[in-house]
């Protein structure tokens, strides 16, 4: 049901004449006597929404760490959603600041507490943050440990019940299973090879429930930045099968932390192809009464799979990064092109297969959904054009990568040649107030722009410390920073540089530390903000994280984030004119800025930043001291 406006409209005024007098009366009078701050550059960021609302432009809105970003954005975005009949859409960095967003204490719930704006908001979070009922009962046959059991137990009687699900509420969130390790979660958890369009379950899946409740939001959804442009990137296809798109119309968005919209494009566009997915998906195929010219035909993709992996093997270049660089031999592209042959012929055998009705529907709808996708990767690979792609680890098993050089063109299409308000937020959009940057990489001509700085006294509260030593000596001067038992975020540039440190770090120091993956993220953010681990190691959490005064006082930069050197950002590196100074300081600049942007949230929140240096990171000091908020020690 369609809610009231929180002012009233006349006929003198237009909607934004009413909108403007409503945002000066809120941010200027009833939140300062509550006794919030009344800050400038808040009420100038609001203003600028507005106008964007008005004329539906893209805005690149920078402002500072403490200035009220998100009561700036909530208040149009509510409005406005509520004028046009649609939700706003707001799209965070990733999965755990959607938790941090709407969690209790924070913006929405003081807006609703103060103001008795009664907002409506619903979470619309990635696939993979679900359980899949699938993947769970075939987990259930073979796992022992407890953590099975705690899900099975969670799952409402009525998901297996006969008759209606009117009753069953939306259920199995990966926030709701704070205990669970990501590598478990991995086990039953929706991934790419479920084919939810032919699940006979799917009515009855959590996630189902969870599309169907926030559908019907009539003031915000939001979603991560990751989830926005899976939607995107299938909205056309879900379409024209019959499908609803993952998200529903909506009347703006805002881009919270805006600056990694680019690596959510992304990420969104690959096709990922794993050694022994398909090798098991087509055993489960081969059961009594199939046609002997489709075991064959299975058994050849088979084989050639898994000759294409063996090769792959051999043409990777070894290195320590995450994502292997892939020199492609004429062997590779012969066994590609013969895999292509074998999808072709054994999709034919399926055919025949459908109408014997030996193989179970369900499998043979899913087998046929996910060979298509197979395909049309393999078929990129071998073409050998622009795309990009390399092997990697996904979820512990060897995974071909291949994703389209450009995005610019495709967001270009399906987002920002939209007519629709876009709000990019973030305390770090620009380099020097310099939006050219994030705009390329977006492929965004026209667009407004403005930058903030931080409201708060940087000299007063917060100490920048410079330390020069050997990358082996890092270790041991984090150790003996920890000695004194402050609460400390450490960053890393990567997953693979704070795996290194945790195998370096001594074992009764780790015993107070919490890593990244140990548990469900979120959760041990929890446990940090209330103190119950001291120290907390990330590669993520650049971004986003807001832990006030005590919670976090110190913030350890272990490493430069420079980006990677992977065939990701090389493809990059190669169609710059200047890499360091297009692709690499940029990067590293904006991301040191966030990671240091952690620390100060709020006027009482005090303490140190220490940046660890090692020779090779010393000698680009002069590119990133003038951006420290205060001179370093």
């Amino acid at each position: 049901m369609r809610k009231s406006l929180p002012f009233e409209l006349s006929r003198e005024k237009t909607f934004f004449d009413s909108l403007g007098d409503w945002l000066g009366d809120v941010l200027y009078d009833e939140l300062p006597e509550r006794g919030f701050e009344c800050r400038d550059e808040q009420i100038f960021m609001a203003y600028q929404i507005e106008q964007a609302l008005k004329e539906k432009n893209v805005l690149f809105a920078e402002a500072g760490v403490g200035t009220g970003k998100t009561i700036a954005y909530l208040l149009p975005a509510v409005s406005y959603a509520r004028y046009t009949g649609k939700p706003a859409l707001i799209a965070c960095a990733d999965e755990t600041l959607i938790d941090q967003l709407v969690k209790e204490g924070g913006d929405i719930h003081k807006l609703r507490d103060v103001l008795g704006l009664d907002i409506d908001v619903r979470l619309a979070k990635s696939r993979d943050q679900y359980l899949c009922l699938k993947r769970f009962e075939e987990a259930e046959k073979t796992e022992t440990e407890d953590w099975i059991d705690d899900i099975a137990f969670s799952i409402p009687d009525g998901v297996y019940a006969q008759g209606s699900m009117i009753a069953v509420q939306p259920y199995g969130e990966r926030s709701d299973y704070p205990l669970v390790t990501d590598e478990d979660w991995e086990k039953v958890n929706y991934n790419s090879i479920m084919q939810c369009a032919v699940c006979d379950l799917r009515n009855r899946c959590g996630q189902t429930l969870h599309r169907a409740h926030y559908r019907k939001s009539t003031d915000l959804i939001i979603c991560s930045q990751d989830f926005l442009m899976e939607h995107l990137a299938t909205k056309e296809s879900r379409e024209r099968e019959g499908q609803l798109p993952l998200l529903p119309e909506v009347s703006m968005m805002v881009l919270d932390e805006g600056h990694l919209l680019e690596y959510a494009a992304q990420k969104a566009l690959t096709y990922k192809v794993q050694a022994y997915t398909i090798v098991e998906l087509l055993e489960r195929l081969m059961v009594d009464g199939v046609r002997e010219r489709t075991l064959y035909a299975m058994e050849h993709l088979q084989d050639h799979h898994e000759l294409f992996f063996d090769q792959l093997r051999e043409d990777v270049i070894k290195s320590e990064e995450e994502r292997k660089r892939i020199v492609k031999s004429e062997r590779l592209i012969q066994l590609g092109e013969q895999v292509i042959a074998n999808v072709d012929q054994l999709l034919e055998e399926f055919v025949f297969e459908s109408e014997l009705y030996m193989i179970p529907e369900y499998e043979l709808n899913m087998a046929e959904e996910f060979l298509e996708h197979y395909v049309a990767a393999i078929r990129i690979f071998v073409a050998q054009g622009d795309a990009v792609d390399w092997l990697e680890d996904t979820d512990g098993e060897e995974t071909l990568v291949i994703m389209p050089r450009l995005i610019t063109d495709v967001l270009s299409e399906t987002l920002f040649s939209k007519k629709m308000p876009i709000v990019f937020s973030s305390a770090t959009l620009s380099v020097n107030k310099d939006f050219s940057y994030i705009a390329s990489s977006l492929g965004i001509e026209q667009y407004q722009s403005f930058s903030v700085p931080s409201p708060f006294d940087y000299e007063e509260v917060m100490k920048i410390y410079l330390h020069e030593l050997s990358q082996s000596e890092k270790t041991a001067k984090v150790e003996q920073l920890l000695k004194d038992d402050k609460q400390t975020l450490i960053l890393f540039k990567s997953k693979q540089a704070m795996n290194h440190f945790k195998s370096n770090v001594g074992l009764m120091e780790r015993l107070n530390i919490a890593f990244e993956g140990d548990r469900e993220l979120s959760a041990i953010v929890r446990e940090f903000q209330n103190g119950e681990v001291k120290t907390l190691c990330s590669y993520h959490l650049w971004e986003g994280l807001d832990l006030p005064e005590e919670a976090l006082t110190r913030v350890i930069i272990f490493d430069l984030p420079f980006p990677p050197h992977d065939p990701l950002f090389d493809a990059k590196r190669s169609f710059a004119q200047n890499p360091f100074e297009e692709v690499e300081l940029p990067f590293m600049q904006l991301r040191l800025q966030q990671g240091m942007g952690r620390l100060i949230r709020t006027s009482n929140d005090h303490g140190d930043i220490h940046i660890l240096l090692n020779n090779e990171e010393v000698k680009v000091k002069p590119n990133f001291v003038d951006i420290l908020a205060v001179e370093p020690q």
